[in-house]
């Protein structure tokens, strides 16, 4: 047998293992966030600031990046072709994360994940007046049941959940339009410029007011939770970029949904905390609209002629 024979099935092979490689990576990533959300929860019953816990996870995120993304050693990073978007992108991404801590406050680690997975569904709807990519009549439709599991959560007007939930529904409507700048960014930015300035509107909106919102802790294990978080948050992203680096979206999408196991298995051990059939209910309409919307994406590519 000859060489190209064989070094032929080890060219099938690796990009099969890759994906493996990827869909391990994205589990980790999900779990990683997840710890992040129960640790700021922790410190929230604790009775730490939500506010400086959103402060302590940009301001370890923001000197991790640096380490590797600064304008020391790549002075080019500072340069933006869309400064005021860039801007626009960090403060939606500090809006997300504090309307998240705030949530966790009150609401169960599966209340507040499963509220979230309806953000795919809003950056679908956004897409269309903000991208120009319309939905089909279909994906309006899946988009249409997934925001009804998302009222099977929050079921307002019945007092069921806490007003909190208002915290979670402001926190998905950030993150889609944080993921939309982002989209737009990739046209103008490197991702070295986009990370250096992911951070860094959060960390300087939130450092006036440390005066008013900083309490030094007095326990070893709330310093720890402080700085866990920004570490937590750092690594679950850089996880996030190894798994798309070896996998396509649309195979590593279907496993961001096992956050909702970590949720409900880390609030149980952590909290005591039994989600409701209601907020199960919710949660598996809301992920199977999410699922139907990611099938009809990949049939779309699939027909789609190679150039």
């Amino acid at each position: 047998m000859d060489a190209e024979a064989r070094e032929a099935p080890a060219r099938e092979v690796r990009p099969d293992r890759a994906r493996l490689v990827g869909i391990g990576l994205m589990c980790a990533t999900v779990a990683f966030f997840s710890c992040l959300d129960a640790s700021a929860k922790g410190l929230a019953l604790a009775g730490v600031d939500p506010l400086m816990t959103t402060f302590m996870r940009y301001a370890v995120s923001v000197a991790m990046i640096s380490l590797f993304v600064n304008p020391v050693t790549t002075p080019s990073v500072v340069h933006s072709r869309r400064l005021g978007l860039q801007i626009a992108r960090s403060l939606l991404l500090f809006g997300s994360t504090a309307l998240n801590f705030l949530a966790l406050r009150h609401l169960q680690l599966a209340e507040t994940i499963s509220i979230q997975f309806a953000a795919p569904l809003t950056v679908a709807l956004l897409a269309g007046p903000l991208l120009g990519e319309w939905s089909s009549r279909s994906r309006l439709v899946a988009i249409g049941v997934g925001f009804l599991g998302v009222l099977v959560i929050v079921r307002p007007g019945l007092g069921a959940v806490h007003p909190a939930a208002l915290f979670s529904l402001g926190n998905v409507l950030c993150y889609a339009l944080y993921v939309i700048t982002t989209r737009k960014l990739a046209a103008y930015d490197s991702t070295a410029t986009t990370m250096f300035y992911s951070g860094l509107a959060g960390l300087a909106l939130m450092t006036p007011l440390l005066p008013w919102i900083w309490t030094t802790p007095s326990a070893w294990t709330v310093w720890a939770l402080l700085v866990g978080i920004g570490l937590l948050g750092t690594v679950g992203h850089w996880l996030l970029v190894l798994a798309h680096a070896r996998a396509p979206a649309n195979v590593l999408a279907p496993f961001i949904y096992t956050q909702l196991l970590w949720s409900v298995l880390l609030g149980f051990f952590l909290f005591g905390d039994v989600p409701s059939h209601w907020t199960l209910l919710g949660a598996m309409i809301v992920v199977g609209s999410g699922l139907y919307l990611l099938a009809q994406e990949t049939m779309r590519r699939e027909r789609r002629p190679a150039a």
